[in-house]
């Protein structure tokens, strides 16, 4: 009878439509100990079942996030839309009546493996109803995440910030198992990778140079502190839902450390400002190339001004040589780049200022002083 059952019941194992199926291997029944070597079989199905389930139970919507990539929230979605599937598979095959049959053959036999397995079986049960229940809730987030996803005009993403942490916070409300701090940090996350990956988009690094070489270094400019307008946005609209979900669920609140959420998008809002404080070195100081001073010195004064120029030029070539992305916070090389960049600039200042105080005395009228300063405009205003 379990020859005739389990010859006939082989399933292959593997992925088949992204639903996991428990393999059944055949019974050799021609050996000695007939019996014994059955139920060495079936306990051995079991313990293959039970390393198959072990490894849908343990899939993590983290782990991506563990390994140091940066997934966006479409895979939250894929994530738990294939893991309900599995699960609702297994569950359907261990309500069946093929492998009902393994187990009453197991129980009726005394086999210490049952217990265990039936264990396995609630946490497949449990862990199915919570997959279900998460594919369903965010199932409603789907269109905002594919709208931020696919939006090219950057600053246009403002719009879907309010629509998207609204309806976070109805799960966090109405949602019996995607309303713990474990999953919002993840959601939060991949939500700020998929702005991060838009907002490098529309600037990219590539883009800021060329920028800067057909001297549209302005342009750049109002870009970047675009892009840190965006990203702001989105993080005070954060604190403004989690006020309120803090007011509305006394019980269960947004108590999660700001870190956990945005250490990413502060990094990378962190870069932002770097190349902000680059582009605008270089709008200041290319002023320098049109600056004539005046007075009994002014031919050695306007001399040395031109040196200057031309070492700050020198400096920007070095570092637009750089081979990365200066946008990409996962290149940790331009913290030491950018280092070098501003103690060369640090040293042109002192420079600079010491040829503004030499210029300043040799001026003979208090006219002429206010018409030198007139002419460092802009760059008065660095240390």
């Amino acid at each position: 009878r379990f020859h005739n059952f389990l010859s006939s019941t082989t399933i292959i194992c593997g992925q088949i439509k992204g639903e996991t199926r428990l393999p059944m291997p055949p019974i050799d029944l021609t050996g000695p100990n007939t019996g014994k070597n059955k139920i060495s079989l079936l306990e051995g199905a079991i313990i293959t079942w039970t390393k198959q389930i072990r490894n849908v139970l343990k899939q993590d919507p983290e782990s991506q996030l563990k390994q140091g990539m940066h997934p966006t929230p479409d895979v939250e979605i894929e994530f738990w839309r294939n893991k309900a599937a599995n699960l609702n598979s297994i569950f359907e095959q261990l309500q069946g009546p093929r492998i009902r049959r393994v187990l009453r053959a197991l129980d009726q036999s005394k086999s210490t493996y049952c217990t265990t397995f039936a264990r396995l079986c609630k946490e497949v049960f449990v862990a199915r109803i919570e997959a279900n229940d998460n594919t369903k809730y965010l199932r409603t987030l789907e269109v905002w995440f594919q709208a931020l996803h696919s939006e090219d005009d950057f600053p246009k993403t403002i719009e879907l910030f309010k629509p998207m942490l609204h309806i976070t916070l109805l799960i966090w409300k109405n949602s019996k198992h995607y309303n713990t701090p474990a999953r919002l940090v993840v959601l939060m996350r991949e939500i700020c990778n998929s702005l991060i990956r838009q907002a490098t988009k529309s600037c990219s690094g590539e883009q800021i140079f060329q920028m800067i070489e057909t001297d549209e270094a302005n342009l750049a400019v109002t870009m970047l502190k675009t892009t840190l307008h965006v990203c702001g946005t989105f993080k005070s609209t954060y604190f403004d839902y989690k006020t309120t979900a803090n007011a509305e669920c006394p019980a269960n609140p947004w108590k999660i450390q700001n870190n956990a959420l945005f250490m990413r998008l502060d990094s990378f809002l962190e870069r932002c400002h770097d190349i902000l404080d680059l582009t605008q070195t270089i709008v200041q100081f290319s002023k320098l190339a049109k600056i004539e001073v005046g007075g009994t010195k002014g031919r050695t004064l306007t001399a040395s001004i031109k040196q200057i120029y031309e070492d700050f030029q020198n400096a920007v070539a070095k570092f637009k040589a750089v081979p990365y992305d200066i946008m990409d916070v996962g290149a940790k090389k331009f913290d030491d780049d950018f280092y070098d960049f501003r103690c060369s600039i640090k040293e042109l200042e002192r420079r600079l200022g010491a040829v503004v105080s030499l210029a300043f005395d040799d001026c003979s009228t208090v006219y002429g002083r206010f018409k030198l300063l007139d002419s460092f405009e802009g760059l008065l205003e660095r240390p």
